[in-house]
């Protein structure tokens, strides 16, 4: 298999009717360390919203255990695509997400622009650091994605093209950015999260390079100092050139996985997807697609 084969493979597909199957080429074969590294940017971006922020320190999940809910977050969200909607694995997933999400009074706007969020900024982190730029393909592919998603959750009103899922973040931000204490605890805890990953000596320069991939909105938001320009350019630089090095490699042979990633710690002997997340209600309702009935199947995964 050469490099750009399996992007051939891709554009022979339909976005509309195979957005799943697009949605996990791109995502496990074409750029699985992107996804991750864009998908922790995209809920970080979360927390400058002061009823997302809040909210999340008030639970104090983020904050008390930012591993556990790391790792759940990553799980849940991987189940779907690794699985596809129908899946008793995915569909227990969605179930859990639903149960966590109707515990909480969290409106359809803030549920919508998170929705955005990961349709938006993996596509923007790749068109900058990637080894190559997303097609329109793939973009319409992720939009069908997290659209077909976001009717599972139950959210109202959801964007259904890629340019209409950048307009609606977009103008969520400029109009909700803003500064809450309790966002900038969440954000300081999963900064501290990303550091621990490494070794202690590494941290100071583990928080500023995350802190330089910042934007001025979130920056001014969070009311982080402003990194120094030149670490700015330098952790730009070193992004771009990676994307550049895995140009040259061969193409992935196999998917992988956000549960193989070595920044999900929780579970070294597997886990069971309907145990991920929080249980504060217990008996909330699932999720309000219809699905036939199917036989019960495992859910139990082993470990990464």
């Amino acid at each position: 298999m050469q490099r750009y084969d399996r992007l051939k493979e891709i554009l022979r597909l339909d976005p509309d009717r195979d957005f799943l199957a697009i949605y996990r080429l791109t995502a496990t074969y074409e750029f699985p360390w992107d996804f991750t590294r864009a998908l922790e940017l995209a809920l970080f971006r979360t927390y400058a919203v002061p009823s997302i922020g809040g909210l999340l320190a008030e639970t104090a999940e983020f904050t008390e255990r930012p591993q556990k809910r790391y790792d759940d977050t990553a799980l849940l969200l991987d189940a779907v695509v690794e699985h596809g909607f129908d899946h008793d694995t995915a569909r227990t997933a969605i179930r859990r997400v639903n149960q966590m999400h109707r515990s909480y009074d969290i409106s359809d706007d803030d549920m919508r622009y998170v929705l955005c969020t990961f349709v938006v900024i993996p596509a923007r982190w790749i068109d900058a650091y990637g080894w190559r730029p997303l097609t329109h393909h793939e973009r319409r592919a992720c939009a069908r994605y997290y659209a077909e998603l976001g009717r599972h959750l139950g959210i109202k009103d959801v964007p259904d093209t890629y340019e209409e899922f950048e307009t609606t973040l977009d103008a969520y931000e400029e109009a909700h950015f803003g500064w809450d204490e309790g966002g900038r605890a969440v954000a300081d805890s999963t900064l501290g999260l990303m550091a621990s990953w490494y070794p202690a000596p590494l941290a100071p320069a583990v928080r500023g390079a995350s802190l330089a991939l910042l934007d001025e909105p979130l920056l001014k938001a969070f009311r982080y100092e402003r990194p120094h320009p030149a670490v700015g350019r330098l952790v730009r630089t070193a992004l771009r050139l990676r994307g550049r090095a895995v140009r040259l490699l061969p193409p992935r042979t196999a998917p992988h996985y956000a549960r193989q990633n070595p920044e999900i710690k929780g579970y070294p002997h597997g886990y069971d997807v309907g145990e991920l997340g929080t249980f504060p209600v217990p008996g909330a309702s699932g999720c309000p697609v219809p699905h036939p009935r199917r036989p019960a199947g495992a859910d139990a995964q082993p470990p990464a």
